[in-house]
């Protein structure tokens, strides 16, 4: 009877064991050879799917337009305007008796004379042709502002695909790095199978302990599950990186190997000037430069008279008395000689706005500056952080072959091959670990570049 826990226990980590293989292989069963999906393919998906890049796409050409419809000021401007009313009252012409002096000796008019305006609808046309001379500059300045604008919305165009990038790399690595898991848990599976395996054996040989053996299986059971448990995490992360991409969530896929080390990577000099000829908050702070500039240029402007040349044509309608059509060209200004120092005050606010604008420039190359030096470091600490783990689980791992090859021989202990598999399983979640801030420094230090 004191034998019956044992054999409980020993069928329930087979039985274990065995509903785990099963979902494993289960699991297991899909398409062969899915596409590979390089990271760059990845990002070009996204950027072509993304909705909110669009968006700020359509903005990009709205203020394109804007640029256009601005540059048309430099034209002559051409208005019209047609006035058709009743009149209300009965306006008339009155010529006093004599006033157009006289003919033959009579007066002319010979009499007070009533001449009506008009009768019934009445109203006049104008015409207006206006060519601005001294309006040139300001309208230059205006064209100027309009196209900073659009180019404020390129830049930030470019600071969102930026953010789109960077979330597809850190889901694209995501993936590698469960993938690079899987197979290391695959191997400790076949590594613990074996060990059971030869367990087996050498509890028919009363060789080992059957507790020791118990431990295998519950170890193999335990492996099985990190196997499953990985597959449905690299299954997750599959899913949301096509969420990203904006196409069908079951879309399969393999991934690329770990890409080459850039020279951006290993020179800290080269990736600052990088960042600072692709980071959109460089490019936004320098653009509000220029426009604080052409604030400030427009301010002092107000200055000149506004002068032009103009045709004008009036024609009254339907009238007895007025003449029907009238026509002039000359010279027009319009200027405000005194303004109580508005124009000075504005200017003043103008040129403050500017300095802002220039120490934010200086601010925002600061602090891309301090982002690049400090991913550049943590990126490479990580990457010697892997070499380390890569070179301790590869230790651990030829321990522990030099260790199963010894059990083999009976020249060592069945608890000596389970320490040394936990010892590969440390050095294995270690190395996963490394991996991991690998890959995540590897993300944050391109999006600091602002790579698209």
């Amino acid at each position: 009877m004191g034998r019956v826990p044992g054999r409980t226990t020993s069928r329930s980590v087979v039985v274990t064991g065995f509903l785990f293989a099963v979902c494993w292989a289960a699991a297991q069963e899909t398409d062969p050879a899915p596409p590979l999906l390089t990271v760059d393919q990845a990002t070009k998906i996204a950027i072509d799917n993304n909705i909110s890049l669009k968006i700020a796409n359509l903005d990009v050409d709205k203020s394109k337009w804007e640029v256009a419809a601005a540059k048309t000021r430099r034209l002559p401007a051409i208005s019209t305007y047609v006035f058709a009313s009743g009149d209300l009252n009965s306006p008339t012409f009155t010529f006093s008796e004599g006033i157009f002096g006289k003919i033959n000796g009579l007066p002319n008019p010979s009499q007070n004379t009533r001449i009506q305006l008009s009768q019934g609808v009445t109203g006049f046309a104008n015409a207006q042709v206006a060519q601005p001379i001294s309006q040139l500059y300001k309208i230059h300045l205006a064209i100027q502002e309009k196209q900073l604008s659009s180019d404020m919305a390129s830049q930030e165009f470019r600071g969102k695909r930026q953010s789109v990038v960077a979330d597809v790399k850190q889901a694209y690595y995501a993936v590698l790095q469960t993938e690079s898991a899987l197979k290391s848990t695959e191997a400790t599976v076949k590594q613990y199978e074996e060990t059971d395996r030869l367990a087996t054996q050498y509890i028919q040989q009363e060789a080992v302990l059957q507790s020791e053996s118990l431990d295998v299986k519950a170890k193999l059971a335990e492996a099985r599950y990190q196997l499953v448990e990985l597959h449905n995490n690299l299954l997750t992360q599959k899913e949301q990186l096509n969420y990203l991409l904006g196409r069908d969530l079951e879309t399969d896929f393999t991934t690329e190997e770990v890409p080459p080390i850039s020279l951006k990577e290993t020179d800290l000099q080269f990736a600052q000037q990088t960042a600072l000829a692709q980071q959109p908050e460089i490019k936004e702070a320098e653009i509000n430069v220029q426009r604080a500039d052409v604030d400030r240029k427009l301010a002092k402007s107000q200055y000149i008279p506004d002068l032009g040349v103009a045709f004008h044509y009036s024609s009254p309608l339907n009238t007895e008395i007025l003449p029907k059509n009238i026509a002039a060209a000359g010279v027009e200004m319009s200027w405000e000689p005194f303004d109580w120092g508005r124009r000075k005050d504005d200017v003043n606010e103008k040129k403050i706005t500017l300095e802002q604008t220039q120490y934010k420039l200086k601010d925002a190359r600061s602090q891309v500056l301090l982002d690049v030096n400090n991913h550049f470091r943590k990126l490479d600490q990580s990457r010697q952080l892997l070499s380390v783990a890569v070179s301790a689980q590869a230790a651990a791992n030829e321990k522990l072959r030099e260790v199963n090859d010894k059990f083999k021989q009976s020249s060592v202990l069945l608890r000596d091959v389970l320490q040394q598999q936990a010892a590969v399983a440390s050095a294995d979640h270690d190395y996963e670990q490394a991996l991991l801030a690998f890959w995540t420094a590897k993300a944050e230090f391109e999006k600091a570049l602002g790579e698209e």
